[in-house]
């Protein structure tokens, strides 16, 4: 043996230990349990690049040379071989699973510390096997994770770039909020999503990269300080809210003790007007909490309706009244009108008395039938007094030629009149048509009453 393989063969890992010959005679040696065979191993290929001596000594084919690998006490030749073969299956086995990590895009940091355990393995050599190619292999292997690592590094900064540029995008519209208006701001909503913000903060920390003391700090410093500016506004503007919301309650208090003290008056229209100036000073008195304004104005909603509902209910028996006097006076009316034509002057007047004195006793009516019938009765005493006058000229003859002049002014009135209507009437004019007619109704009263009287 040259002192090359004496050397090797006291450097390199001593085999398992085995039974004494005795033992061996009765039961053989189990060996090593070492990796299963890949899918791709060819073991057969691998016996080839192995030996074993006569003394039980295997060897290894390593570029162009025999390398002395080790030995295995006590077992076949083959068994000794195909023990050191399946070391190198399972070197095998762990580069063809470092180039699937690799070409998976794994963590560099362990794929290096695995291809350092291996590259220690190859130069042992103590296997049989390919060796060469595994190393060519392995070589070829630590250049992929080199580039992978480099990726890897692009992009754990591009991750550490949007972090930051995540956290930024926090705390700038943390520090937006926070500078808002405290008259347009949106408390609520806008608590909810300061909320959200530290929420989001917290997870960027769990499940971010990190960014750096030095950029956390100064990030998380602006965060706090956004988040610290708000919540002292928040709650300086929800004590002053406090404040005016409680003296909303006082002025709204004393408003419906005045509401209810004028609730069982009967003083309709005073009251009445009283109550719309408790409404104008209630609305400019502003809002308390939303429950607590709502139950104020429940009970000063309560003192109105029963001031309100007494006042209505009195008016419908006045309206009940007055709609009775109204058809009193429509009776009345229609009376009235069936005394003319005058024909008889003095039962006329007498009549048309005691249709008078019935009309005041029926009292008021309804205020949209109030010129109506008022109009109705103008009209029929109108005639009336006009055949009185009629009466009174015909006793004295030189009235009577006046009369008879003013009869003929009439009849021409009339004439003239009747032009009108037809024109109003060719015109469409609804206004000029009504007015025109009832000008000349008027005067063919007129007319029949005096022609009447001169008869």
């Amino acid at each position: 043996m040259t002192e090359r393989q004496q050397s090797d063969e006291t450097n390199k890992p001593r085999p398992p230990a085995v039974p004494s010959p005795a033992a061996f005679a009765k039961k053989k040696p189990a060996l090593p349990v070492v990796p299963a065979a890949t899918s791709d191993f060819d073991a057969e290929a691998a016996h080839a690049f192995g030996s074993v001596s006569e003394d039980g000594h295997v060897s290894v084919k390593y570029q162009g040379e025999t390398v002395p690998v080790g030995q295995y006490p006590d077992a076949t030749n083959e068994e000794a071989l195909d023990y050191f073969v399946r070391k190198f299956e399972d070197a095998h086995a762990q580069l063809v699973l470092l180039e699937q990590r690799v070409k998976a895009g794994a963590k560099t940091s362990d794929i290096t510390k695995a291809v350092e355990t291996l590259q220690s393995q190859l130069e042992q050599k103590n296997m049989v096997g390919d060796i060469a190619d595994l190393e060519s292999r392995l070589e070829s292997l630590t250049q992929d994770a080199a580039k992978l690592a480099a990726e890897q590094k692009e992009q754990a900064a591009a991750r550490v770039e949007q972090e930051k540029a995540n956290r930024e995008a926090i705390v700038a519209e943390a520090e937006q909020i926070a500078d808002t208006d405290v008259k347009k701001i949106m408390w609520k909503q806008s608590t909810a999503r300061m909320n959200e913000l530290f929420d989001l903060w917290k997870a960027s920390q769990k499940t971010g990269p990190r960014l750096g003391k030095a950029v956390e700090d100064a990030l998380w410093k602006r965060f706090r300080a956004a988040r610290t500016q708000y919540d002292k506004q928040r709650r300086a503007f929800f004590s002053q809210l406090d404040v005016e919301r409680a003296e909303v309650k006082r002025v709204k208090e004393k408003l419906i003790a005045e509401a209810e003290a004028m609730s069982d008056s009967t003083d309709w229209g005073p009251t009445a007007a009283a109550y719309r100036n408790l409404m104008d000073r209630w609305k400019k008195a502003g809002r308390a909490s939303r429950n607590l304004d709502d139950a104020l104005w429940a009970r000063f909603r309560a003192a109105q309706d029963k001031f309100f509902d007494a006042r209505q209910a009195v008016n419908a028996e006045v309206e009940k009244e007055l709609q009775a006097n109204r058809d009193v006076k429509e009776a009345l009316l229609e009376r009235a009108q069936q005394l003319l034509p005058v024909q008889d002057l003095a039962a006329t007047k007498k009549a048309l008395g005691q249709i008078q004195d019935e009309w005041e006793e029926a009292g008021r009516v309804p205020r949209a039938d109030l010129n109506r019938l008022e109009s109705g009765l103008r009209k029929v005493e109108n005639a009336v007094k006009a055949a009185e006058d009629e009466q009174w000229r015909r006793t004295d003859p030189e009235i009577e030629a006046r009369a008879n002049s003013a009869l003929n002014q009439l009849r021409d009135s009339i004439s003239e009149l009747e032009k009108e209507l037809a024109d109003a009437q060719a015109s469409g004019d609804a206004k000029k048509i009504a007015a025109a007619e009832e000008a000349l109704e008027a005067r063919q009263q007129w007319l029949a009453t005096i022609e009447a009287a001169t008869e």
